[in-house]
């Protein structure tokens, strides 16, 4: 993967930028629709196409529960399976051990659960993720990461920060044996409303090295001006060499407010939600 900044506004921090991937090239700043299970709900690639769409989010969790990461490798690949030639990212699954949290139990080791599907007994470790995001065929995988609820205590805000790191550092190790053809991982920064848990986050991960940073954790109930002052600060501590990507964030207001911090890349449900 290569990323260039190419212009930044003399008044604020927004930039415009390319990042060069295996499926073709994306500028930024990007909105990235979501198709969860390998789909973008009533949409076919082609009017994706049709309405400029550079590049979509599928899900780790669901795909590897249905239809399972091997049929998509024997497809060809998500992109092959889903009929789109253009880029895809895989959300880690990390959001689904916050959002389904009454059928799993985390653990440093990793995160055991139940499938909403069938009830089957699943255990995601770090290594895991990196694995099935690799043999779905993305173009930029996403670490597994631990994200905490709004509000949520600062102990537990720190305990998810320092299980984030070490899951980081275990993931890009298998990543780092398979990757090629130019693919992605990205860190997620971690830390709740706590500017300095996201500090410590933000330099942790840097001290790893990823190839771009998300901003996890926020967009889940804390007020807007809450959300946009935690990504304000966390961008200060981002490489200006990196993609920057906040994760979650899908109104047109709250887009344009992060792209004057510096945000680069953005996904969000609520398009085909609201669709």
């Amino acid at each position: 993967m290569k990323f260039i900044a190419y212009k930044s506004n003399t008044t604020t921090k927004a930039r415009t930028g390319k990042l060069s991937l295996p499926h073709g090239e994306v500028h930024t700043p990007v909105f990235m629709p979501v198709g969860t299970q390998g789909t973008i709900k009533s949409v076919a690639p082609l009017f994706l196409e049709k309405a400029g769409v550079q590049i979509i989010v599928a899900n780790t969790y669901h795909l590897h529960l249905r239809p399972g990461e091997s049929i998509v490798k024997k497809a060809g690949g998500i992109h092959t399976f889903m009929g789109w030639n253009r880029a895809i990212l895989t959300d880690s699954g990390g959001f689904q051990v916050l959002s389904l949290a009454d059928l799993n139990k985390i653990s440093d080791d990793g995160v055991a659960f139940q499938s909403h599907i069938d009830g089957k007994h699943i255990f995601f470790t770090p290594e895991e993720v990196i694995r099935i995001q690799l043999d779905l065929g993305a173009d930029v995988a996403m670490s597994f990461d631990e994200p905490v609820l709004y509000p949520s205590t600062r102990a537990s805000c720190k305990r998810a920060v320092e299980r984030t790191t070490k899951w980081a550092e275990r993931g890009k190790k298998v990543f780092e044996e398979r990757k090629g053809d130019g693919r992605a991982l990205f860190g997620i920064v971690q830390g709740g409303t706590h500017k300095d848990l996201r500090q410590k986050s933000a330099e942790e991960l840097l001290g790893i090295g990823f190839d771009g940073y998300a901003i996890g954790g926020l967009a889940i109930g804390e007020p807007k001006k809450l959300q946009l002052e935690i990504t304000e600060f966390t961008m200060q501590l981002l490489p200006h060499e990196k993609p920057r990507y906040l994760m979650g964030v899908g109104y047109p207001e709250d887009i344009i407010d992060a792209v004057t911090k510096g945000v680069d890349m953005f996904d969000c449900v609520l398009p085909t939600r609201n669709a």
